[in-house]
């Protein structure tokens, strides 16, 4: 490896990173301002992708100059887009709970999906060459493409304007005031409506210049946004909620070490960036230039009712509910059973992740790792041990509870969105692990065949196991919220200094919490591993994290009902939409909103 390749790496590594700071910068600027965990910065993202190929496709005609008119022109729609929807929707829910914002933003990224399948297809699409942005040029005796050339010229005068204008505008002086104090900036009397909407405007726009930049660097593609908006999130933490400066950091340290790691550790490159979130989390959780928040929102819980006995009609509810379900296999044939299964299995999957959200107070991105550790260890203890049923499914419940201690002992270090960040990174970690390890895991190609070997047993038998299981651990749960333990969770969600004065360790009670619903959700896992009979890396993505918040979200979180009603209609509503649309996410986005 001479010079000129690691010169080369070294290029490629800045390119990436000037887009991630052009993305990530925008992600931060809504969050500052608004305090919004906007998920659907990457749909825009994406948006700013195709609108830039459709309008590309049609004038460029090989001209450079046209071809960047058309990013610019790309850009512009999604920042009226983004202005839109901060107008229709986010504007409604800005006194809401903040986790409810983050279910109408995921519902807008389920919408924005499917409405590009349905305008574009789902093909990749690769826009034509354009003349003066091909070929490459020499570096050490190594080629470079051109074009990632301009795209790392564009980012410091991105940096500079940004810079200008949040340093030298009465706006910008009032989007920073915003972004450290906004009660403060209300009370002199700004308008804080058309404030918000225009920081929107402006990530939105950033948002869809990064993906316009992507044109001529990669084929346009519909799984583009949830890649971009992990990467994002990983700069904005690590640099800082709310910095410019601390992206532009950020995606520097990023960008030059996925390419190194390309170089040096080609099977642990997705790994590394996700390590080095988890680590600057660990030791500054407020990132490399971030500052502490000094005016953190109040709990959201820090008010509800006593609680109280289940009350008698709600017991005979579920007692009636339980008779029903016990029935089904005499009236239901397979497929309605295999519905069922995977309404039970979402139900116990919702409930571990309420009882750290509900009584802990405490948001998990991350939580499909433990799933998807427990569905791995009963798929490698049946795969590689040739372990028999019992054995099997005791290793998935162990796998989780190990992974929850010592995933759950770092998170509990931090609070609020970067506990929810760290939950993240530790998870992305796992999964790209799973992701890259083919000797063992298979990679993307996964486990399969394991509902033949595990069990004998009929598919009638497995579903009665399933829901005795599901039922006993939710009595579990419910009875453990009348025990001291939760009491005392409760107490250090709501008042943490008076928690302390008392003798409490709300850390200690944070990370038991924490290692019981990572238990609970590898047991949700060995159940999912058996019921499919197979297991991959997408039980462990994001998606399925963000699946088990809004069935948490979806029912309420001011009670375990409020859980498992959300996984059954979550469940239910995904089954009854595939059977007439392949549309799915656009009828339950619109459904959520």
């Amino acid at each position: 490896m001479d010079a000129g390749f690691w010169a080369t790496q070294l290029l490629t590594g800045l390119a990436t990173a000037a887009t991630l700071f052009v993305v990530a910068v925008g992600l931060s600027l809504v969050f500052g301002v608004t305090r919004i965990v906007n998920f659907a910065h990457g749909s825009l993202y994406m948006i700013g992708a195709y609108v830039a190929y459709a309008l590309a496709e049609r004038f460029v005609q090989g001209s450079a100059a046209m071809y960047w008119l058309c990013v610019l022109g790309a850009a512009l729609a999604v920042a009226l887009i983004g202005a839109g929807l901060e107008v229709s929707l986010l504007r409604r829910v800005y006194r809401a709970p903040e986790l409810l914002q983050l279910l109408l933003t995921f519902a807008v990224a389920l919408i924005a999906d499917d409405l590009l399948l349905m305008i574009f297809g789902p093909e990749d699409l690769l826009a034509s060459r354009v003349r003066g942005l091909r070929g490459g040029v020499e570096v050490f005796g190594e080629r470079f493409p051109l074009y990632d050339l301009y795209i790392i010229a564009l980012a410091p005068l991105i940096f500079g304007a940004l810079w200008l204008l949040l340093h030298r505008t009465r706006w910008g002086t009032l989007v920073r005031a915003a972004t450290h104090d906004r009660e403060m900036v209300a009370a002199l009397g700004v308008n804080q409506a058309w404030l918000f909407t225009g920081a929107f405007a402006l990530g939105a726009f950033l948002a869809g210049l990064g993906g316009a930049m992507q044109l001529q660097r990669e084929a346009i593609n519909l799984g583009m946004g949830i890649s971009i908006i992990a990467e994002a999130f990983v700069v904005v933490v690590i640099g800082g909620m709310g910095s410019i400066a601390g992206a532009a950091l950020a995606a520097v340290l990023i960008g030059v070490l996925q390419a190194v790691g390309i170089a040096l550790f080609p099977q642990l490159t997705l790994v590394l960036t996700f390590l080095a979130m988890a680590v600057v989390l660990t030791f500054r959780p407020w990132g490399l230039l971030g500052k502490p928040e000094l005016h953190a929102r109040p709990p959201e819980l820090a008010v509800e009712l006593p609680l109280r006995a289940l009350p008698r009609p709600l017991a005979l509810g579920a007692l009636v509910l339980l008779v029903l379900l016990a029935a089904a296999p005499a009236v239901m044939g397979p497929y309605g059973l295999g519905v069922l299964i995977d309404m039970l299995i979402a139900a116990l999957f919702a409930a571990s992740l309420w009882l750290i959200m509900g009584p802990g107070g405490l948001v998990s991105f991350g939580h499909a790792c433990y799933l998807g550790a427990g569905a791995y260890g009963v798929a490698l203890a049946v795969r590689y041990g040739a372990a028999p049923l019992p054995l099997a499914v005791a290793a998935g419940i162990g796998a989780a509870a190990l992974v929850s201690v010592v995933f759950g002992w770092l998170c509990v270090r931090v609070s609020g969105v970067y506990f929810a960040m760290l939950t993240l990174a530790l998870a992305q970690i796992l999964w790209s692990v799973v992701f890259q390890w083919y000797d063992v895991t298979g990679g993307d190609n996964g486990i399969i065949g394991l509902w033949p070997e595990a069990s004998g047993a009929s598919r009638t038998g497995f579903y009665f196991v399933v829901l005795a299981v599901t039922a006993g651990a939710l009595w579990l749960v419910e009875r453990l919220q009348h025990s001291p333990f939760v009491h005392a969770l409760k107490t250090a969600r709501d008042a943490p200094l008076r928690a302390s004065a008392i003798g409490l360790s709300a850390s200690r009670l944070r990370w038991l919490a924490f290692a019981l619903a990572g238990t609970l959700a590898g047991l949700a896992g060995t159940l999912f591993a058996l019921h499919k009979g197979s297991v991959f890396p997408s039980a462990l993505a994001i998606t399925r994290s963000i699946d088990a918040l809004v069935m948490v979200l979806l029912g309420g979180l001011h009670s375990l009902a409020g859980a498992v009603v959300g996984a059954f209609a979550f469940v239910g509503l995904q089954t009854e939409i595939l059977r007439h649309t392949d549309y799915w996410r656009l009828a339950l986005g619109v459904l959520i909103v």
